[in-house]
């Protein structure tokens, strides 16, 4: 595949196999540069971030040289920007100091239609909105229409609106069946509004963009997982039952065996406040200083020693910042392992709402080690740890000094990859790669070769458009189409603020979603006593225990479509598009195919008793519960507690596994 420049009289083509990617006429040039003066704003991880940038010209008319194109404003005028082809890709580069902004218009189909943009939680369809790339707290609400969202963004610009993720990355997929990403870590915009371009916008004068294409897009997702790494096959455990997200400390573990006795299938307890707790206005926070509370879990190493005789695995929790008050952050101190101020010596600290904390300077290969080798290593690994939650990783400010003098502007998307090396490393250096699972929900292009497992971060504990239970739905799609092969959601939400509470509704069917991804784990929440839990009542404790059978029933099948992620970087839950490339279904975002053979439709509306599916091809479809044979098209499928809808495919090697589902909720 190879990238050609075209002279045309009134401007230029570049041709990408033969297909026009891009065309600049003086009528409608595709270059414009300009210089820029942002304006940056943060407030515990949530941004506003504006620009007013000077002197914008559009670069009209251009000339060959040595192969590359050279653009300028004036026909006689010097060149301002340079165009390289090479394989694949065009390096574009501007031609003198402060011109650092850039806007480059591919050409689009106006039935054309893209998907990407790292994790998305509103649309698995981007056309005709604009996405910008800056990893961030996603927002509470995220829908400028709710009080809810109206109401947090009064309170430190928290509401968030639809393009807001923790995970962005500025790579997106065609129709066209061509693939284009760009290899810039600055604030950058996806734009996808006019029907005839899609406009790019990155915020540095010296850009990359990668260009992949395919006979199908089974092989572009296959390039792209290459491009940016695997993860490894998921280890048994992890697929094998449910973990259990308990933070109740000592209590945890009585409140586990109650869970067990009531014949669910546990592969983990997942305990976050091993650190200890640190009670705010927001709720129930962690203690942010490394290491076992022995005063909240006494004896826990006796305690993960009895759970791993079960095979019962223990998880913890860690994020890349140290409290002020926590003896970590006088060791990173004494070490010089933290970013610091812009003028002179004193550590930057981050208010993290009624707590301050050092940032781990991950520029400094020495506090990389410390922290991969000292903390996780040898706090957590050692200690006797599978996994954790590596939470954070998007809060990077842009007004302080790193360690390899590098701009915080354009570290601050890459700082959940070097968060996720950090992690890795740490189990590389155990040799438990495989083997130890840590989850993360921040991340950039980059992340998906450290980071073996995404979850989908912290939706409201309900049901509504924008940050209810059906965003984890088109997270795990986007992420997967950019190579994450696995991405699982907290059961239940999390965010519970201003009287949103979980319902016994919502409980009941998140545990239905959780039993139909890669990895089962429940979570208390930030307001675990306000709201229900898993053995709040014996109704949803018996929920949970049938949902965890169903989960670990499909293991063997779980394991293939694991196996199948490693050797060809599709993802296990799939857009129902990337198998039957039907125009029809490009947006379709509430249903997924589980692996190939199976399709799943989870019920994510309040009260619902039953909803429409879409059954895709050209073959039958097995109702999972019943047995039934289902012809392709769209049905009305009645979906009670336990069961909702799951089809599969008859033919399937897998069909005697799923045929033992038929007339209940598990074995």
């Amino acid at each position: 595949m190879t990238l050609t420049f075209v002279l045309q009289e009134d401007g230029f083509a570049c041709l990408l196999a033969g297909q026009e990617i891009l065309r600049s006429t003086s009528d409608h040039p595709a270059f414009s540069i300009a210089r820029g003066q942002p304006d940056i704003r943060m407030v515990r991880g949530n941004f506003a971030i504006s620009d007013a940038p000077m002197d914008r010209v559009a670069l009209i008319h251009a000339r060959m040289d040595a192969g590359d194109l050279l653009l300028s404003a004036q026909a006689e005028g010097a060149p301002l920007l340079r165009v390289s082809a090479a394989g694949g890709a065009l390096d574009i580069t501007t031609l003198e100091p402060g011109w650092d902004r850039l806007w480059i218009e591919l050409v689009a189909q106006p039935d054309e239609h893209v998907w990407g943009g790292g994790e998305q939680m509103s649309y698995l369809d981007l056309s005709g909105r604009r996405f910008p790339i800056w990893t961030s707290e996603p927002g509470v609400g995220r829908d400028k229409s709710t009080d809810l969202t109206r109401l947090m963004d009064e309170q430190g610009m928290a509401g968030g609106d639809y393009w807001w993720t923790n995970y962005p990355q500025p790579t997106f997929l065609s129709s066209r069946l061509y693939a284009c990403h760009v290899d810039s870590s600055a604030y950058s915009v996806l734009d996808f509004t006019d029907p005839d371009h899609h406009r790019l916008e990155v915020w540095e004068g010296r850009v990359t963009l990668e260009f992949f294409t395919a006979p199908d897009l089974i092989g572009l997702v296959g390039q792209l997982s290459t491009r940016f790494g695997r993860q490894p096959a998921l280890p048994d455990w992890a697929i094998g039952g449910a973990i259990v997200g308990l933070k109740d400390g000592d209590k945890s573990f009585a409140r586990l065996e109650t869970i067990m006795e009531a014949g669910a299938a546990i592969s983990g307890l997942w305990c976050e406040d091993w650190i200890g707790i640190r009670q705010t206005s927001f709720g129930r926070r962690l203690f942010w200083d490394w290491s076992w509370n022995d005063a909240r879990y006494p004896d826990l190493p006796a305690r993960i020693a009895d759970l791993a005789a079960r095979s019962v695995r223990f998880l913890g929790y860690v994020n890349p910042y140290l409290a002020n008050d926590g003896v970590q952050y006088q060791e990173a101190v004494a070490g010089g392992y933290l970013a610091l101020r812009q003028e002179g010596d004193e550590p930057y600290l981050v208010d993290f709402g009624e707590f301050d904390c050092g940032v781990v300077d991950f520029t400094n290969p020495a506090a990389m080690d410390w922290f991969a080798e000292r903390v996780i290593g040898q706090e957590m690994l050692d200690f006797g740890l599978s996994g954790w939650m590596a939470d954070f990783g998007e809060y990077l400010p842009v007004d302080l000094r790193l360690h390899d003098g590098s701009d915080p502007m354009l570290m601050h998307n890459r700082w959940p990859v070097l968060w996720a090396e950090a992690n890795a490393r740490a189990v590389v250096s155990r040799g438990k790669t495989g083997e130890a699972v840590f989850f993360m929900r921040a991340g950039f292009s980059g992340v998906q070769a450290h980071c073996p497992l995404l979850w989908a971060g912290d939706q409201s504990v309900d049901f509504t458009r924008h940050d209810g239970i059906n965003t984890v739905i088109t997270a795990a799609l986007s992420a997967g189409l950019v190579g994450n092969a696995y991405s699982h959601s907290d059961v239940g939400g999390y965010t519970s603020l201003h009287g949103n509470v979980r319902t016994v509704d919502l409980m009941m069917r998140w545990c239905e979603l959780g039993a139909f991804s890669p990895v089962m784990r429940s979570h208390e929440g930030n307001r675990p006593d306000d709201n229900m839990q898993i053995d709040s009542s014996p109704e949803l404790l018996a929920q949970f225990a049938a949902m965890s059978r169903v989960h670990a029933a499909l293991a063997p099948y779980v394991r293939h479509v694991s196996d199948q992620a490693v050797a060809t970087g599709l993802p296990v839950q799939r857009p129902l598009f990337l198998h039957y490339f039907e125009e029809r279904l490009f947006g379709v975002q509430d249903q997924y195919l589980y692996g190939a053979d199976l399709l799943v439709a989870p019920v994510i509306e309040a009260e619902a008793s039953a909803r429409s599916v879409i059954l895709p091809g050209d073959g039958m479809w097995r109702h999972l519960w019943s047995g039934a044979d289902y012809a392709p098209g769209t049905h009305v499928i009645n979906a009670s507690y336990g069961q909702p809808p799951v089809f599969y495919r008859p033919q399937s090697d897998f069909a005697p596994l799923f045929a033992s589902f038929a007339g209940g909720a598990g074995a």
